[in-house]
């Protein structure tokens, strides 16, 4: 699934998203994350040593993850702004590492769905 240029437009100019996981107990795994978005559209995590965290682990586990990112683009009027991306996730090893100062894991998210609010278009 491909992101519309308004929601390609508003992910660029955001640094941190939140992924979801689910750990091996059942429970879920919020974290906050960089990204960046690669040539096929698909959401492109990297961090410190991302093969030994655990949102590696899980999504190596269970590839259904959500990723969300939101903002304000004003507080008076009220105004949020978010993209919600579902998917699956592909925990790779052994990749150029995306942003500088990260590993050579990453985490790369295609979507199944994207539902957005706020983003104009």
């Amino acid at each position: 699934m491909k992101f519309t240029d308004t929601q390609l437009r508003y992910l660029r100019t955001q640094p941190l998203g939140r992924l979801a996981t689910l750990a091996p107990d059942g429970g879920l795994q919020n974290n906050p994350v960089g990204f960046t978005i690669d040539e096929e559209h698909r959401i492109v995590i990297g961090g410190h040593q991302m093969g030994r965290s655990r949102k590696f682990r899980n999504a190596r586990k269970h590839a259904q993850v959500a990723f969300v990112v939101d903002d304000l683009a004003s507080t008076n009027p009220w105004q949020p702004r978010m993209i919600e991306i579902r998917g699956t996730a592909e925990a790779l090893t052994d990749v150029d590492p995306p942003m500088p100062g990260t590993s050579r894991e990453v985490l790369r998210i295609t979507a199944d769905s994207i539902r957005d609010y706020g983003l104009g278009d």
